[in-house]
């Protein structure tokens, strides 16, 4: 069993979590607390191993509580409505979020990505303190980039991201030190992350960071500062162009 603690400050939010994880996550043993004081309580008293946690109360908000307990150890999923500023900074932390109203499959998948974090042995610590990194930065572009690999989890400005290539269920991510790793996500994922980020996808197997781009050849191939040459899809071509002429 999973020890869960739901935080909210309406009691009817926490029910509804957790009639919702009784019925379609039973492996989860679910614990309520009402606002962000009973919150903190719980969390000390039952030590939870996954916390979901509104981000809007009263009082203290969700990331104030999360910030007296860095390092606890514990797992966080966030729960917010559509559009919070931090969704941002949470996606670029590879954290969880749930939006309200909670839906079923999104609910049971975040609690599957959790039992495999748990088995990969992932830090959650260091996740929650790179969130916080996040969430304090006076730019997006001082984010940190949280990539989850096979060896553990890396952090990485994206400045220092060069290219992102496809690999089936994976992602090579090529870096200015001329290291490369290999993320346990999509290509696909990294895109709807860094697209506003000045990373252009120009192929379905490349995403490259606009910032590294060198020069674009014959409308083919761009040519990025480390030499190396990515191929431009034919349906990419016009795009690709008018993205680097407006730069």
């Amino acid at each position: 069993m999973i020890k869960a603690l739901i935080i909210d400050d309406e009691e009817s939010a926490v029910n509804v979590v957790r009639l919702l994880l009784n019925k379609h996550v039973p492996f989860v043993e679910a614990h309520i607390a009402i606002g962000s004081q009973q919150g903190i309580e719980k969390i000390k008293s039952l030590k939870p191993e996954l916390i979901f946690l509104d981000i809007e109360m009263p009082v203290m908000t969700g990331f104030e509580v999360l910030n007296q307990f860095q390092g606890a150890g514990f797992e966080v999923i966030f729960i917010t409505a559509y559009g919070h500023y931090a969704i941002k900074a949470i996606r670029f932390s590879a954290l969880d979020y749930l939006l309200k109203p909670i839906d079923v499959e999104e609910l049971k998948t975040a609690v599957n990505r959790y039992v495999e974090k748990r088995k990969n042995k992932f830090n959650s610590g260091e996740q929650v303190a790179n969130f916080m990194h996040n969430l304090k930065s006076t730019h997006e572009d001082n984010y940190k980039l949280a990539i989850a690999t096979t060896e553990g989890m890396h952090y990485f400005p994206t400045n220092e991201i060069i290219r992102l290539e496809a690999d089936g269920n994976y992602t090579r991510i090529f870096l200015i030190n001329k290291k490369m790793i290999i993320a346990s996500k999509t290509l696909k994922e990294f895109d709807e992350i860094l697209s506003d980020y000045d990373f252009i996808r120009v192929h379905r197997t490349h995403l490259v960071n606009k910032k590294f781009v060198k020069r674009y050849l014959n409308e083919r191939f761009v040519i990025l500062q480390d030499e190396t040459s990515v191929e431009v899809s034919r349906r990419k071509s016009e795009d690709v162009k008018n993205i680097l002429s407006s730069s």
